[in-house]
């Protein structure tokens, strides 16, 4: 197990982050998930745990009190943290989102304003772009805001809200006209508004409510909701770099970083899935021997094995290559798409050698079950992703003829 998903070229200070995320996932998350997750309790003490070690700022730069890590280092720890706990990864998942979008798009103001307290995670975010009948087709966005003096208006009903009840802050994608003529491009008329709120649900400030959880098959604990927008005032500082009209590739390259995240949770799932299905496979008998002395599991274990070793290098890669600067759409959708279908046969497989043991809540592999469907959906479905690396594909290999 100890020789699966390794990376190479780490730092020190990588290998002494890891290490310690991985102790705690084994201490502090491991023992409590599967208790947590059937309560659809939020795990309040690990998320204090998380905050304690500094994590909500890996990636927020020294300047604001942040850790300054790269890409690949969050990566890897949210692949450490899926793996004791999935839901874990996704509420600090969102919060990085939406730094990341500060970092890279917001004003000086803006950063200096909100990245030291998301830092210290005493800011947590949450970022919202889907809607009720949008799905994957971004451009169809209904929600609106509209200018009024030194503030807009913002109405509409937003949907799939990870973190919706306990973040503070949220960053909210909004079609709005203003500035933009009558027939340009959807794409060209979204903006992204920073919206301040108080955690926890109902009306969380005057215009925007937080209607409450919704019940899901699994991705439990973490708080999943709709936001509605009734005549929201959000002052003008308070669109992502100041500037309207930019908020489709704010979200896009946000997404990007989401996508390795997937990725990730994607590759920490389906090791502990092959640990659990190897370490059951050798306690269990079968004709007299551990079922892992038959060639059909060994098979099924070699499969499983190799799954989460090319998952894991596809992961890697993509974050290597946002974090050398370079256009990573390609090498992120490719490492989304291949960890989350290779999660789901190797969670399934783990689940396969337990048996009618597996379909039991005792045992830790169910949860994994209904866990693994999720990121098959989550920051674009399996369709979407060959869609990009398609038309990516075409661009680097154009016939000349």
């Amino acid at each position: 197990m100890a020789r699966l998903a390794q990376t190479a070229g780490l730092t020190d200070v990588q290998q002494e982050i890891l290490s310690t995320v991985r102790d705690f996932v084994d201490k502090e998350i491991i023992p409590v998930a599967t208790e947590l997750e059937h309560r659809d309790e939020y795990p309040q003490a690990i998320v204090d745990g998380l905050k304690e070690l500094g994590l909500f700022g890996l990636m927020i730069p020294e300047e604001y009190g942040g850790l300054g890590e790269s890409l690949l280092t969050y990566a890897l720890c949210v692949e450490e943290i899926a793996r004791g706990w999935m839901s874990v990864s996704g509420i600090i998942n969102t919060h990085f989102i939406v730094a990341y979008m500060l970092k890279q798009h917001g004003t000086q103001e803006q950063k200096d304003h909100f990245l030291p307290r998301m830092a210290a995670g005493d800011i947590r975010g949450a970022f919202s772009m889907s809607e009720p009948g949008l799905g994957s087709d971004v451009s169809a966005i209904t929600s609106k805001a509209v200018k009024d003096g030194e503030e807009y208006v913002l109405n509409g009903q937003k949907m799939w809200l990870t973190n919706g009840g306990t973040s503070s802050l949220v960053a909210v994608l909004v079609r709005s006209d203003e500035g933009h003529p009558e027939g340009t491009a959807p794409h060209k008329s979204m903006t992204t508004f920073l919206v301040e709120k108080e955690p926890g649900f109902g009306e969380v400030r005057p215009g925007l409510t937080i209607p409450g959880k919704i019940d899901k098959m699994g991705y439990k604990g973490v708080d999943t909701t709709e936001l509605i927008m009734d005549g929201l005032r959000i002052p003008a500082d308070r669109v992502l770099g100041g500037v309207t009209g930019r908020g489709f590739y704010q979200m896009m390259d946000g997404v990007e970083v989401g996508r390795v995240n997937v990725a990730a949770r994607g590759c920490g799932v389906a090791q502990r899935a092959f640990e659990l299905g190897v370490q059951y496979a050798q306690q269990r008998h079968t004709f007299g021997k551990p079922i892992a002395q038959h060639q059909a599991i060994q098979f099924k274990l070699a499969e499983m094995a190799t799954k989460v070793e090319a998952a894991h290098a596809m992961m890697v890669n993509a974050a290597r290559k946002k974090d050398s600067g370079e256009r990573n759409d390609l090498e992120a959708g490719m490492a989304k798409y291949l960890a989350s279908e290779y999660c789901k046969e190797v969670v399934e497989d783990a689940f396969r050698i337990h048996g009618g043991y597996g379909f039991s809540k005792e045992y830790e592999i169910e949860r994994l079950y209904r866990e693994a469907p999720m990121l098959l959906i989550g920051e674009g479905t399996a369709e979407i992703q060959k869609m990009i690396i398609g038309r990516r594909l075409l661009e680097e290999y154009r016939f000349q003829g």
